[in-house]
This record gives structure tokens, C-alpha cells and sequence, in this order.
């Protein structure tokens, strides 16, 4: 492959070289350079690629792209553009054959909803024969593969060619959740969005490595809809014009308001043991009733903006309320039946923000009890113990503390913090240090009418302890606890 070919769609300087020279892989790990490569200098938040410049040339690159200074020998060719990033982005959609331009693809970009949102889409589009790729903050699904994530967003090289995998499995479309991390960094730089949708905007990811302030965290989400066709926006958030300032993109609303295209009417809580739901009517640009397996006034927004998708592909209402139905998420208010009398489920809050939204959520419903079980993560922020402590002891009526991922620090010290934070409020609390024996006594307390919320872990199913990642899925721990209970 030539390398001008990579830099096709690119504005560039040859700084020494050609860029006829031939390449033979596309890295930006020096790891994974070998003869032949063509290696995109990124500039990180821990490491500097233009650091192993001469590291890179000695295991034989033929080619580097760089933003700084290097020096390398002759026979080496060196490029320079303004951004790397930006450079590595739409090289990797080169190296791949541009395979974003053989899909659909819809991204969500918002504080919250961005996971449940993106299943919702998938199982209302499959539903009606397409074929559906998946990338967001559990996995990446293509076909029939299921691969972890690391980021939200990955870099801009994994996403290509997680893309030219799905053309190759006939994927038609793909929904994919779109951090601010990943558009400040350039890492959906050159996709051709057909749909940008936006959720809601809070104060997250502000700080160190992150974005330096709330403007800029508003900026960054914005720039998804300076790259679709289509933005489908929140009305009902008070960040929703700021965040379309500049928009390049036609855009409809959802949401309560009026002034939505597409709205809610009429909402109503549905409640029984084992079973929380959501039922409204769709008012707008469509017209019909629909309940949703899933609790509370934000699954009315994820499902809305998932009908205001299928809206756009054509699917007809009644495809729509079927597949809503079946939608389920792991790990997001995922409901596991282990009685008649109760309701339990399993959610992967695991900061203050999101525990009180849930809590609150699930206070609607009026449960006899609202119990929360949850724990913290060790080697992180002591001040989310304090504040997720405060927030289950305001609004839940037990809690009960238990371990998370207590990383290199003693889960103990965890639950003391945890209960400095509950300390502050009138709640009630029982310790359990082992996740296991908490979900129990949780299971076996349980009363009619209770509805009990394991916080979290959610789709994780590990527990990590000094830097080892032990197998841990709730799902089997509520049913190991259940035959345990069954013989006591």
C-alpha cells in the first residue's frame, strides 16, 4: 500500500522521504511496529509518541507522521500535519477502505442513557431485518461476537476496523455511543454520521486527562453534530441549544415538552412483584401506546429517542412496541426474578450522580422498602465513598455496604468511608464485607413489596483484588444463593 493513499484525504508536509513509499501496517503503538509500518506519532496524556521516534526507524518503519520534530535517519520518511490524531483517524478509515461509508451509523453522544439507548436501537432495527453492529461501553457486537470494551469510544484504528469487520458480517448499520473523550480526541474524526442523537448534558468528566471546563465538555459533544445528516436532540434539557450551536445538521426533538416532534403523553408507572415498568402514549411524529420493561422518566427519554430512529428508517408502530418490550440492557436496571413478593434488580451505578438517579427513580414506585446494596472502588476518589454514603442513606431505607473492586486497598476501610458518608443522614445500614454474604442476607430479608437494587457492578463479572481480576457475575451469586437457601 502507498502511503499517499493513507494521507489521500489529508493536508500534509513530506519533511523528508516520499510519500509514494510503500507501507506495509498502520500502527500508533511502538510496540507493534515491524519493517515496512507507518507510524502515527500521538501525543498522549502519559506518553509521547514522538519519544520512540528513533526506536521505531531501528525496528524498521518506513514511515513516521508527526506534529513535532524528529530525527531519524534519511532512508525514513517523515510527514508532518497539524494533528496526529486527527491524522490517524482518517488514515485508518483509508487502511480499512473507508468502510463507514458501506453503513448507517447512528451516535449517541450525552451524559447519560448513551448504553441503554444504543440496545434499544439495535433490537427495534434488528427486529425488522436489518443487521446491526454494536460499539459502546460493555462491548463491541459484531454478528456474533461479543468484545469487551476499554473506552466508551475506542481509538479511531479499532473503530475502522471494527467497522470493515461488520461490512464483512453484512452489517447495513451500526449504533455506537460517542464520548466527549472520543470527540476531543479526534477519535470519530471523518466518520460520516447518518443520525448524531443527544441525551442530556451533567457535570462529569471535568478535570485532569478530561476536559478542562464545562464549556468545553458542552463543545466537544456538540461537535458530533457538525459530522451527521440527522441530530435528534433532548428539547427538554436546558444544555439542548448550546450544545446545537453551530450545528451543521437537520434536527428533530424529543421529549415531555410540547414543542418535542416526537413526545410523551399520558405517562404512567407500572408496577408488580418482580416487574417495574414505564407505559405512555407517542404523540407527534407518530401515534400510538407503548410499555417498556424498563423503570422511570429517563427509559421514557432513551425509548423516544429510540422511536425518533426508527422513525427515520421507516419501522412501523407495531414493530416498534414489540421490540421495546424485549429490550434489555445487562446490567442497566436489569431486573432478576427471585420472587413473588419482591422485586430485584442489578445496576451499574457507581457514582454519586447515578445512584441518586436511580434511587429516586425507583422512590416513585413507591416500594414498602427501597433497599440498596452497593459498595466502592478501591484506588479511586474517597470523596465518591462520602457522597454515594450520603446519597443511599437519604433515599434508600437500608443500606446494605459491601465490597466492590477494592483494588490494593483494604475493602474494610472502603466500608468505613462509606459509612462516614451515611453518617450524615438518618439512614439505616448493615455492613457485609463479602459480596456474596450481603446479596443473601439482602435476599433472604426481603419483604412483600420491597424492591432491592445491587449497585455497581452492573455487566461486570469480575471483582478485582491486588491487581488480580477474580470471576464474579452477580447473576450467578443470586442463583447460588438461591439454592442455598432453598437446602436451609
Amino acid at each position: 500500500m502507498r502511503l499517499d493513499k493513507l494521507l489521500e484525504r489529508l493536508e500534509y508536509e513530506v519533511v523528508q522521504g516520499s510519500d509514494q513509499t510503500e507501507v506495509t501496517t498502520l500502527v500508533n503503538d511502538s510496540r507493534k511496529v515491524e519493517a515496512g509500518s507507518v507510524f502515527v506519532c500521538i501525543s498522549g496524556a502519559v506518553s509521547d509518541g514522538h519519544r520512540f521516534a528513533p526506536d521505531v526507524a531501528e525496528k524498521g518503519a518506513a514511515a513516521l507522521v508527526v506534529e513535532k520534530e524528529v530525527e531519524v535517519p534519511e532512508n525514513v520518511t517523515v510527514i508532518r500535519v497539524p494533528d496526529t490524531r486527527y491524522a490517524l483517524a482518517l488514515m485508518s478509515a483509508a487502511y480499512f477502505g473507508y468502510p463507514a461509508e458501506k453503513l448507517k451509523i447512528i451516535g449517541i453522544t450525552g451524559t447519560k442513557g448513551k448504553t441503554t439507548t444504543t440496545y434499544m436501537i439495535k433490537s427495534i432495527l434488528e427486529g425488522v431485518g436489518h443487521k446491526v453492529g454494536l460499539i459502546g461501553t460493555i462491548e463491541a457486537i459484531i454478528g456474533e461476537k461479543h468484545i469487551p470494551a476499554a473506552n466508551t469510544t475506542p481509538e479511531s484504528f479499532t473503530i475502522h476496523q471494527y467497522f470493515a469487520e461488520m461490512v464483512k458480517e453484512g452489517c447495513d448499520s451500526v449504533v455506537m455511543e460517542v464520548s466527549s473523550q472520543g470527540l476531543m480526541l479526534h477519535r470519530t474524526a471523518g466518520i460520516p454520521f447518518e443520525i448524531g442523537i443527544f441525551t442530556n448534558l451533567g457535570h462529569d468528566h471535568i478535570g485532569p486527562n478530561e476536559h478542562k471546563d464545562f464549556d468545553d465538555y458542552k463543545r466537544c459533544k456538540g461537535l458530533l453534530f457538525k459530522q451527521c445528516k440527522l441530530g435528534i436532540a433532548n428539547v427538554d434539557d436546558k444544555y439542548f441549544e448550546d450544545v446545537f450551536q453551530g450545528s451543521t445538521c437537520r434536527i428533530e426533538t424529543y421529549g415531555f415538552s410540547e414543542k418535542a416532534d416526537l413526545r410523551a403523553e399520558n405517562v404512567e408507572l407500572v408496577s408488580r412483584p418482580g416487574y417495574l415498568g414505564v407505559a405512555y402514549h407517542v404523540a407527534g411524529l407518530m401515534d400510538f401506546d407503548v410499555e417498556i420493561d424498563i423503570p422511570g422518566k429517563f427509559s421514557v427519554y432513551n425509548s423516544l429517542s429510540a422511536i425518533a430512529v426508527c422513525h427515520y428508517f421507516n419501522v412501523p408502530a407495531d414493530k416498534i412496541k414489540e421490540a421495546l418490550k424485549k429490550a434489555k440492557v445487562k446490567g442497566r436496571i436489569e431486573m432478576i426474578k427471585v420472587s413473588d413478593e419482591f422485586t430485584l434488580m442489578i445496576d451499574y451505578a457507581h457514582n454519586a450522580m447515578s445512584l441518586e438517579s436511580l434511587l429516586t427513580t425507583l422512590r416513585e414506585y413507591h416500594p414498602k422498602r427501597l433497599v440498596c446494596l452497593f459498595g466502592c472502588g478501591g484506588n479511586r476518589s474517597k470523596d465518591r465513598r462520602y457522597e454515594m454514603g450520603e446519597v443511599s442513606g437519604r433515599l434508600a431505607d437500608l443500606t446494605i455496604i459491601t465490597s466492590d473492586n477494592p483494588r490494593f486497598e483494604e475493602p474494610q476501610a472502603i466500608i468505613d468511608d462509606i459509612k462516614i458518608g451515611i453518617g450524615k443522614t438518618d439512614g439505616k445500614y448493615v455492613e457485609i464485607c463479602d459480596r456474596k454474604e450481603a446479596i443473601k442476607y439482602a435476599i433472604s430479608h426481603g419483604e412483600p413489596g420491597d424492591v432491592i437494587v445491587l449497585a455497581g457492578k452492573g455487566h461486570e463479572d469480575y471483582q478485582e483484588i491486588k491487581g488480580v481480576k477474580y470471576p464474579m457475575d452477580e447473576r450467578v451469586l443470586i442463583a447460588e444463593v438461591l439454592e442455598e437457601l432453598k437446602t436451609e
